[in-house]
């Protein structure tokens, strides 16, 4: 299909779904009275991490940035109906991160070399993000042009990103890389489980929605040791083999995987055994949650979660009294922190009230 003749296609599409939803404060379908955060968290962040030109900086890596913060960054600024922001952020995006080939981004961006991007692969959920903060936008300021450009990037996810593989529908991490001959591995915390259903509206015909069920699926046969929690990475060996935590990553429940209960919990889906696990794994006192385990059940991280992962916990476990116990913005010292933060309150106050 030429490129002129899918874009007249998905603009006519998502000119219908805009037209169809009313002019909604945000992600309204479910959010809560409390809105997603004080104001000065949002300011806070902002001033420490995103550049006047929009840049979104990951400071405890070597100051690059990647199409993940662009995402939250994005989704960040739509929450709190701060358009001006949002549109610096999406235009240093698609100048700086766009790939010349289809709507999606390069998923790094290294500051101070000659050649900023050196790997034009993408990142799954940096994408994904990138995509459903447009779409929330295109609702709330009435855009069709962000829908357009929401919907132009699904249909690219579909055919470079989500494959069939014995049976399964696998969100895969990137267009290039993950699926070989023998085996395909997959980042669970790369299922954005709350973005799925507004995706799903804007490509109706897509498999967004087929994607809630067929990862819940996933994690139910992906969990692992005495915990039983997912792994940051898995690997599904062809044919037909069984979830296993993926070689060449270590086999824990750390950086990437903590995500999996946040967003499981933010969409609602509270009966999820994953969702279960990292409860009771979280259930204690604050000071006594730590950074990660490993799988195999002999090895815990010998500190204590950031402020960030902290965040997660309170949000995926504080279901029953009045609310979690968040710590201040001001206490998560890096970029990754300060982003699970600002998600963890934005998942309390979207999630479906059953879920508290």
């Amino acid at each position: 299909m030429a490129r002129g003749h899918g874009r007249r296609s998905i603009l006519g599409a998502t000119a219908a779904v805009l037209v169809s939803l009313p002019r909604q404060p945000g992600h309204a379908e479910h959010r809560n009275a409390a809105g997603p955060a004080p104001r000065d968290e949002w300011e806070s962040f902002r001033a420490r991490f995103v550049t006047g030109d929009g840049r979104v900086v990951d400071t405890g890596n070597g100051g690059i940035s990647h199409s993940e913060g662009q995402g939250w960054g994005l989704l960040f600024a739509e929450a709190f109906d701060d358009q001006a922001t949002f549109r610096r952020i999406l235009a240093w995006t698609r100048r700086a991160l766009a790939r010349p080939q289809d709507r999606l981004h390069a998923w790094r961006w290294q500051p101070g070399r000659a050649r900023p991007v050196e790997d034009a692969n993408n990142a799954t959920d940096g994408d994904i993000f990138i995509a459903w903060a447009l779409s929330r936008a295109a609702r709330r300021w009435q855009d069709p042009d962000l829908a357009l450009l929401a919907g132009e990037m699904l249909r690219d996810l579909e055919a470079l990103c989500i494959r069939q593989v014995d049976g399964r529908t696998l969100l895969l991490p990137a267009a290039f890389g993950f699926d070989h001959p023998r085996h395909v591995v997959v980042n669970p915390s790369y299922y954005v489980f709350p973005a799925f259903p507004g995706l799903a509206r804007l490509r109706p015909a897509g498999p967004w929605k087929e994607l809630t069920a067929e990862g819940c699926r996933l994690l139910r046969q992906a969990r692992f040791g005495p915990w039983q929690l997912p792994a940051d990475w898995i690997q599904i060996d062809r044919p037909h083999g069984a979830p296993r935590p993926a070689q060449g990553w270590a086999p824990r429940f750390s950086y990437d995987a903590v995500r999996v209960p946040l967003y499981l919990s933010w969409a609602g889906l509270t009966e999820e055994p994953a969702l279960a696990a990292a409860r009771l794994f979280w259930g204690g006192e604050a000071s006594s949650r730590p950074a990660w385990t490993d799988l195999d059940g002999r090895a815990v991280a010998p500190y204590a979660a950031d402020a960030g992962i902290q965040a997660v916990a309170e949000a995926v476990t504080a279901t029953r009294r009045p609310g979690p116990r968040f710590p201040p913005l001001s206490e998560a010292r890096s970029y990754y922190a300060a982003s699970l933060l600002l998600l963890s309150r934005l998942a309390v106050a979207e999630r479906p009230q059953l879920a508290l």
